[in-house]
């Protein structure tokens, strides 16, 4: 963060990008970037070129200013009119003197081919498609190194947040006990009518309101309770694990239950909960990887689906004057929480862009490696034939769940990554409470991640 101020338009060139993937992410960056100097982003793909046009007229870029490029020869002449260009292909502008990929399309499958074009054309990649860096982050970081390129999380989502903040507490000599995220939605307890509300669904919960203050009771009765009598609400979420799988590879922490603790908490609480047993909290250790559901009423502020971290406490003198201050200190006072209540998506990303390209750095890890895969997990009996297909707005796959085990290569006996079983049939049943494994699936072994993948496992050297 010390370079903010010369990335503030002190930069001695203009930052050229562009963005695959024009959706939510997508546009709100290609909107914010009108307003950044030292940034241009005039290159936009989707999957169809209309609707990358149409990301680009939507952010108030002059429609007469817009061309619709089926093939590089018009790319390359709309770039040298200065125009902007819509297309369909990625591979279509690879010749184009951008230095920076942004791949924001959350299709794993597509997303590991445009990380392996950039890659080979000598760009920067920032990866929003976590799906993809669950899988395969690792060997595409490497790839790049070995063409003196950067593959980097993005500042905006919760991977790259959360690495910069465990990162500056190492830095300054605190201890982590525990890393992680608020989840998307908040639950908010309304005690007038005995219910919470969370990602527009409302659901009664008597007895709640007994509950909504911890008292002094041991912290993992408080997180039981709150979550038996919320239990009509999901309190598990394949894209959180699969955000903290990428935090995983990158810091090499990992989380003590592989489906999370996920307590329901006020953040005046997480000091709490994310400390470890010995300490009256959750977790078995320190260093561990979780998440939170923010417990709020209504009115009262939200964390935003942002990072934490608790710490312990060495010195009494000073934490209990930063208690004083406002700061959120366990009531035992052993641990501490420090939190960045935000994540502002594509307005954000521009710092991780000027990270890659002025500077040569990722906003996550210079080496991440393979510490944990994000793993299939059947919550209802699957029929052979079935066809595994993550989609929605959080990319789930039905009846499926996630789980975060110790990495392993790729066999018939292990369990197979989330994401390179979306889109494949099941070759035979399983059974609700089991691990889906690699042998289960009818993998394409010409697929792009397949093949990434087993690059890879193939690497024996992550030092």
């Amino acid at each position: 963060m010390n370079h903010l101020r010369y990335f503030a338009g002190r930069s001695a060139r203009q930052i050229e990008c562009a963005i695959v993937g024009t959706g939510g992410f997508g546009r709100s960056f290609l909107a914010q970037a009108r307003h950044i100097k030292g940034l241009t982003c005039r290159v936009a793909i989707d999957r169809d070129a209309g609707i990358a046009a149409d990301a680009l007229r939507s952010v108030g870029i002059d429609p007469g200013q817009i061309v619709e490029c089926s093939d590089a020869a018009s790319a390359r002449a709309a770039w040298e009119a200065g125009q902007s260009i819509a297309a369909a292909d990625l591979a279509l502008v690879t010749d184009l003197p951008v230095e920076v990929v942004l791949e924001a399309t959350g299709n794993p499958e597509g997303g590991s081919r445009h990380a392996r074009i950039a890659i080979e054309a000598g760009k920067h990649v920032i990866m929003v498609t976590k799906e993809t860096d669950s899988v395969i982050g690792p060997i595409l970081a490497r790839m790049a190194a070995e063409r003196g390129c950067v593959v980097s999380p993005v500042d905006g989502d919760q991977p790259s947040l959360l690495i910069g903040l465990a990162t500056w507490a190492e830095a300054i000599g605190l201890e982590i006990v525990a890393a992680g995220k608020s989840s998307e939605y908040d639950f908010i307890f309304d005690p007038a009518t005995d219910t919470i509300t969370s990602n527009g669904r409302t659901v009664p919960v008597p007895g709640f309101g007994d509950w909504i203050e911890a008292g002094d009771r041991p912290w993992p009765e408080v997180a039981r309770a709150r979550a038996r009598l919320a239990s009509a609400l999901p309190q598990r979420a394949a894209p959180d694990l699969c955000e903290l799988t990428v935090v995983a590879n990158a810091l090499g922490m990992v989380p003590d239950r592989a489906d999370f603790h996920a307590p329901i908490a006020r953040i005046t609480e997480i000091a709490d909960f994310m400390a470890a047993t010995a300490d009256g909290g959750l977790l078995d250790g320190k260093g561990q990887l979780d998440v939170f559901h923010c417990l709020r009423l209504p009115g009262e502020p939200s964390f935003a689906g942002g990072v934490f971290i608790t710490v312990i406490c060495r010195d009494d003198e000073t934490w209990d004057m930063l208690r004083d201050k406002g700061h959120v200190v366990a009531r035992n006072g052993r641990t501490a929480m420090i939190g960045l209540p935000r994540h502002l998506l594509g307005l954000e990303a521009a710092t991780s862009v000027f990270e890659t390209a002025l500077l040569g750095v990722s906003s996550g890890a210079d080496k991440p490696r393979p510490v944990i895969d994000l793993t299939a997990h059947a919550d209802a009996d699957l029929p052979a034939g079935m066809l595994l297909l993550a989609e929605g707005h959080h990319h789930t796959i039905a009846n499926v769940s996630a789980r975060m085990t110790p990495a392993a290569p790729l066999s018939d006996d292990a369990p197979i990554p989330y994401y390179l079983a979306s889109g494949r049939r099941l070759k035979r049943d399983i059974r609700a409470g089991h691990a889906i494994l690699c042998g289960d699936v009818e993998l394409d072994t010409e697929a792009e991640m397949y093949r990434l993948r087993k690059a890879q496992d193939s690497v024996t050297d992550w030092n």
